[in-house]
């Protein structure tokens, strides 16, 4: 029986227990750790999960496949419904103070995990190359937008490929003098993954920003430019995933500014000039 993700009635912990005596040992593994770690899961990508319990990632889809969901992001998915039934909101702290602290954490998570010396070498290899190219789907291309923007303001041009037929398509005529950034929070959107590894056979470098450096993204990835954003699956999308990756793309591009600046001060002033005359 294959469950639909909005089939609410589904009691996963029940479920889990009703399979239990059908688990291999190296599902029973699973369900152990699951059963302790219910919301450290929900953070957890397939590959982190399946290291942490020293089994296969194709053990994990088999579990979640046995339990009835089509793979482990639909678990995740039934994972945080329940937990969101079970969790009481905190009366004594407003949703706009959460919010804050959240978007705070995640910065300053996002900062202690920065390698400086990978930052670096992600500066150098986009300053010395006339070829960057940004992948990025859903709201990790609207961080790729940001980053295109920032950079064209001092005179740095860069593309930003938010489709991902076009990203497949971008990757074959990639070369040794390609850099190409990928943005993905959990590091396994399929579709970036494959794009990357396109990329990667035709010589490019590849820059990966996400959360995990246990993802198929980080696999191909040259440099690692590691966030810190706990992302709920009920909550995709949302500015606090985001605010983690901006951060990061804010390093690269006044390392980028640094290492440009008398040309960026003057592309900066020019802009400022021809953005002037657009307001009243």
């Amino acid at each position: 029986m294959e469950y639909s993700l909005n089939d609410n009635s589904i009691n996963l912990t029940m479920l889990m227990e009703q399979k239990k005596n059908q688990f291999t040992k190296s599902e029973l593994k699973l369900y152990r750790y699951i059963t302790e770690n219910f919301e450290e899961t929900l953070y957890e990508s397939l590959t982190g999960i399946a290291n942490a319990c020293h089994v296969g990632d194709a053990t994990v889809l088999r579990f979640c496949r046995k339990l009835g969901y089509k793979g482990y992001q639909d678990f995740k998915l039934s994972l945080a419904r329940e937990l969101s039934t079970h969790q009481k909101e905190d009366h004594n702290e407003t949703y706009t103070r959460k919010v804050r602290n959240n978007m705070t954490q995640a910065i300053e998570d996002t900062y202690t995990l920065i390698d400086n010396d990978q930052l670096q070498q992600a500066i150098d290899k986009i300053h010395h190359t006339q070829t960057v190219v940004v992948y990025g789907v859903s709201s990790s291309g609207i961080a790729g937008l940001d980053m295109q923007n920032r950079l064209m303001r001092i005179g740095r041009n860069i593309e930003i490929i938010t489709d991902s037929h076009n990203q497949m398509i971008r990757s074959n005529s990639a070369d040794q003098e390609t850099v190409i950034i990928a943005i993905s929070l959990t590091g396994s959107t399929k579709d970036i993954v494959d794009a990357v590894e396109n990329g990667k056979k035709n010589g490019a470098t590849i820059i990966a920003i996400t959360n995990y450096t246990e993802s198929p993204l980080a696999d191909f990835a040259n440099i690692i430019l590691l966030t810190s954003a706990k992302e709920n699956p009920l909550d995709s999308g949302s500015l606090v995933s985001k605010i983690s990756q901006l951060f990061v793309i804010d390093l690269l591009c006044t390392g980028i500014t640094m290492k440009n600046r008398e040309k960026a001060e003057k592309t900066k002033g020019l802009v400022a000039e021809t953005i002037a005359s657009k307001l009243y």
